[in-house]
């Protein structure tokens, strides 16, 4: 079992024609993933790194059984591609693409709650669960070893790093996930939280947040309210960032006290989730619970 993804993930790629959807489809075949299909509007025929390619996702899902999909087209198309993947009955969808506008966000979200679809991003890196072979996305696959540990990061490099340190020290993750880095994203802290509580093939939770927004201080309110009781360790960026300054990421911005690194410390060491103050410490906190 693994959360979001597994063995039984049928992905099809929105945009595989492109550039990007040609390389990212490469990496993830080499992890494993059954990629089913490709779209590309107005093209029914041909192959891409044999790939069946089709005009629209409704084909996909019909003649392939694609059941999750990941969006790379550009920003100013995505949410076209994700409502359309949400129409063919598409149940996980990864929307890659950053600088999405906003309002268009806001859409894509309001129409996945009206029909029951997961969302991951937009802004993110993707999925990848290793010991399923499963990647939805373009994390670096020489990272990631089977284990216990559930990661989840709103920063897409902080992830690599935190798999790259993990694997160095024997340590896998059972699921692999980049939040997202933008202000208004599907799947939060909190959401991801619980899922991993459920999950069996998880002894902890290892949490990378940073400066802005409110995802931080959710997921403490969670563990607060005694729904959690996995360990969560807790690793979180921007600590010089100054107030008011965006810094890389949509959702990365302080207002006021809102958002500050203060406050999200504080509300996470009072929920009793272990924060530390550098990626190796992390490591050894997160070795205690899922150790090789």
């Amino acid at each position: 079992m693994a959360i979001l993804v597994d063995e039984n993930t049928r992905v099809v790629v929105q945009g595989i024609t492109g550039s990007a959807g040609q390389a990212h489809a490469k990496t993830m075949l080499e992890f494993g993933t059954k990629i089913v299909a490709g779209t590309k509007p107005g093209v029914d025929s041909g192959e891409v790194l044999g790939i069946p390619v089709f005009s629209t996702v409704k084909r996909a899902v019909e003649e392939k059984g694609a059941n999750a999909s990941i969006i790379l087209v550009p920003p100013s198309a995505a949410k076209g591609a994700a409502l359309e993947a949400i129409a063919a009955g598409i149940k996980l969808i990864v929307v890659a693409p950053e600088h999405i506008p906003i309002h268009d966000e806001l859409e894509i979200m309001e129409a996945a709650r009206a029909n029951g679809v997961t969302v991951v991003g937009p802004n993110t890196a993707g999925i990848i669960a290793p010991s399923k072979k499963c990647k939805i996305g373009f994390v670096p696959n020489k990272y990631y070893i089977p284990g216990r540990v559930g990661l989840m990061s709103r920063s897409g490099t902080l992830m690599y790093e935190a798999g790259s340190r993990l694997k160095k020290a024997g340590i896998g993750e059972s699921t692999a996930i980049g939040v997202g880095g933008d202000m208004v994203i599907g799947s939060r802290f909190a959401d991801l939280l619980q899922k991993f509580e459920s999950d069996p093939e998880t002894d902890v939770s290892f949490i990378v947040g940073e400066i802005g927004g409110s995802q931080e201080e959710e997921a403490a309110q969670l563990v607060s309210s005694g729904k959690i009781k996995k360990p969560v360790v807790a690793y979180i960026v921007g600590r010089s960032a100054p107030k008011g300054k965006r810094m890389g990421h949509a959702g990365a911005i302080m207002s006021g006290d809102a958002g500050t690194m203060e406050s999200k410390i504080n509300a996470m060491r009072e929920a009793g989730i272990n924060v530390v103050s550098t990626m190796d410490e992390a490591v050894r906190e997160v070795a205690k619970y899922a150790g090789a």
